[in-house]
């Protein structure tokens, strides 16, 4: 098991085109959920994200009307005033958290999300292996690039190839 987000990170663009490669090899066959749910949730529990939070450094927050109600109430603010002061509209993503070069996701203070109890569904839901909408083949497009940064993401894919006798 891979922790150390420098190796991730070079790993994880090292083997960029042999993911690609794999997300095609598993668009084309049929594989079973289940098995590969089970190696990711094995995995995601020998990991604390606590301890890492690069997803809150690197990646963006997406959130729907529902988030913002939630978070504008967690915060005892009116929506509006939410969406004024902690997010940006993205063209390629929609509505997303706001982010700052320094730390990444506005509400991220050293490893811990300040809003924890209230945050997104995407940060809910991340890194989408386990938990997502759609079989885990159907999200593969988002995991050559998560598994530069994610050690969930970058460790299931090498657990899935393994599995599958992908050949590499």
């Amino acid at each position: 098991m891979i922790t150390d987000l420098v190796q991730i990170r070079m790993l994880g663009e090292k083997k960029r085109d042999e993911n690609e490669r794999f997300r095609r090899h598993m668009k084309s066959r049929d594989y079973s959920d289940r098995i590969l749910r089970r190696i990711a949730e094995g995995i995601e529990g020998q990991i604390d994200c606590t301890l890492c939070a690069n997803c809150c450094r690197v990646a963006t927050a997406t959130v729907t009307g529902r988030d913002v109600e939630r978070l504008a109430r967690a915060l005892r603010m009116k929506p509006e005033r939410f969406l004024a002061d902690y997010t940006d509209e993205s063209e390629e993503e929609g509505r997303i958290l706001r982010r700052t070069e320094e730390s990444g996701c506005i509400f991220l203070n050293g490893n811990e999300c300040t809003v924890y109890e209230a945050r997104p569904d995407s940060c809910q839901k991340f890194p989408h292996v386990v938990r997502g909408a759609g079989s885990i083949a159907s999200r593969m497009w988002q995991f050559a690039d998560r598994a530069c940064y994610c050690p969930i993401v970058y460790n299931s894919l090498e657990a899935f190839k393994e599995q599958l006798k992908f050949t590499k």
